[in-house]
């Protein structure tokens, strides 16, 4: 990361400067001589070790793992990082010190694209948020809530495959039908209908909506310089708390339309009955027993989770496991053939079968595995003091959790690097509880994603159906080794080349029609 130079107005600032810097390296190193920290690169003045980190952080941090080990010290400017790398670190970081390690980072996406930290990803731990993970559970995603919606999942998808049988026998952008798809099902579920279709009164454009998501994932996911040097904050170097502004105004005109349509609904109708998870949200703040009281800003940045949350996360893995697959046709000869000899070749798969396909959900696994959609967990903070592995953590430090490389962990994986879905068959690798830290998707401990029951059964029933469906081929003779496999990073990390693939049909001529 390149700290970009500023000119200095006068010699007064100048000298405040100087003086500033010298307190500041006095003090840091005071505070390195108080506690017994992990290893981990020396620091430079100033901007500590951020000099070290490249466009992709987790790879930069991978690779400084491989020297320090798989609990490292690091200095983003004046602020002290401990990187976990392994499932025992990760364990000891999630789960025997998820309540001392459980805060978050004041960073600036956090104040201006989440409604000053109002949302559940951003949102310091206390009664606020635990009332918001229980809501989560208990109203949005349980069975009864996810089973309600059900219908909506199936119409979309099958919406979806019929588009792709329409766009047969050409090269297609994969990444824009699944994203459209994805966002269907959820503006369907949450706002309770489709915002990418056009009408006369929209509020807003399908590829505005699309954009608005992709700016609010990359500005969530960033290394902005001024979150780790705070007193240089206000010149904002890299030019992100411009666009988190901008972005979080965006929003705000969005939700604020889907709020005053879904309170006119309701008006003066006796005993009404929520159609869609905003119209929860908004019985919920009326509800007068809340332990805290949800303001009209939470229920915005609740329904921001729920929408991005859902959106995303799931057709990046999609992208990810079907550019795996392409690439090697003997996985996805197994996987029909065992969907021939479940669900047969006159019906679609259902979210029902899902149980009864364990070689198709091993590819799912071993896609997020391989390019987890959070390579480092959304930062902690240490709220309490608290020592791990004989290293001691002071209060105030920020915790990353470093998926991607413990999905590559030479001593809990056999041939880390390849793409391998036959390691999940016949195993007790769990990655919906969260609880084996050798693989952490969807995180673990009181921060774990809320909504993990949603994703997997999209990714599931998408990518059974798309295997069951069509046969996939790369364009013009490309060869698999020229499939371009690099990564983006953000709060997820989507293909950095989109995948461009050609599809046939391959089951009866009715499945595909509406």
């Amino acid at each position: 990361m390149i700290v970009e130079l500023f000119v200095l107005p006068n010699w007064v600032t100048f000298c405040t400067t100087f003086v500033i810097l010298l307190l500041f390296i006095h003090r840091l190193r005071l505070h390195r001589r108080k506690y017994n920290l992990p290893p981990g690169p020396k620091p430079w003045p100033i901007i500590g070790n951020m000099n070290l980190i490249g466009s992709l952080p987790h790879q930069s941090i991978h690779g400084l793992t491989k020297k320090y080990g798989p609990i490292m010290r690091l200095w983003f400017g004046s602020k002290l990082v401990i990187v976990g790398s392994s499932p025992d670190i990760a364990k000891a970081f999630l789960k025997t010190n998820d309540i001392v390690l459980v805060g978050r980072p004041k960073f600036a996406c956090g104040k201006y694209t989440t409604y000053n930290y109002s949302n559940i990803t951003w949102n310091p731990y206390g009664p606020y948020f635990q009332q918001a993970r229980k809501m989560f559970q208990r109203e949005l995603f349980s069975v009864k809530s996810l089973e309600s919606y059900e219908y909506m999942r199936k119409e979309e998808l099958h919406i979806f495959l019929h588009k792709l049988f329409n766009s047969k026998n050409k090269t297609i952008l994969l990444k824009d039908h699944l994203s459209t798809f994805s966002l269907n099902i959820i503006s369907r579920m949450v706002l309770g209908k489709k915002y990418l279709e056009k009408s006369e009164n929209v509020i807003i454009s399908p590829e505005e909506f699309k954009e608005m998501l992709d700016e609010l994932f990359l500005l969530n996911g960033v290394f902005n310089i001024g979150d780790f040097i705070p007193w240089i904050q206000f010149l904002d170097l890299q030019g992100y708390v411009k666009r988190m502004k901008a972005c979080g105004k965006r929003f705000n005109r969005f939700m604020e339309h889907v709020l005053e349509e879904h309170i006119e609904r309701r008006k003066d109708v006796k005993d009404y009955v929520a159609k869609d998870m905003v119209d929860v949200l908004l019985q919920l703040a009326e509800n007068p027993n809340l332990e805290v009281k949800i303001k009209r800003n939470g229920v915005k940045a609740f329904t921001q989770d729920l929408i991005a949350g859902g959106t995303d996360t799931s057709s990046v893995i999609i992208e990810w496991a079907i550019s795996e697959l392409v690439k090697r046709p003997e996985i996805i000869k197994r996987a029909t053939e065992e969907l021939d000899r479940v669900i047969g070749r006159d019906r679609w798969v259902e979210e029902k079968d899902i149980v009864n396909l364990p070689y198709v959900f091993a590819i799912a696994k071993e896609t997020m595995r391989l390019h987890p959609v959070t390579p480092m967990l959304v930062p902690r903070e240490a709220t309490e003091n608290c020592n791990v592995d004989g290293y001691d953590i002071p209060k105030g430090t920020m915790i990353l959790v470093n998926t991607w490389t413990i999905g590559r962990d030479s001593d809990s994986w056999d041939n880390p690097y390849e793409f391998i879905p036959e390691r999940f068959i016949n195993n007790d690798i769990d990655i919906i509880k969260g609880h084996d830290y050798k693989m952490l998707p969807l995180g673990a401990g009181r921060r774990m994603c809320p909504g993990y029951p949603l994703g997997l059964k999209v990714v599931q029933s998408s990518l059974a159906n798309l295997l069951h469906g069509f046969n996939w081929r790369l364009p013009n003779d490309m060869k698999k080794e020229d499939l371009n496999m690099e990564e983006i990073f953000g709060l997820t990390t989507p293909k950095k080349i989109p995948l461009e693939v050609v599809l046939e049909p391959k089951l009866p001529y009715h499945l595909y029609c509406l």
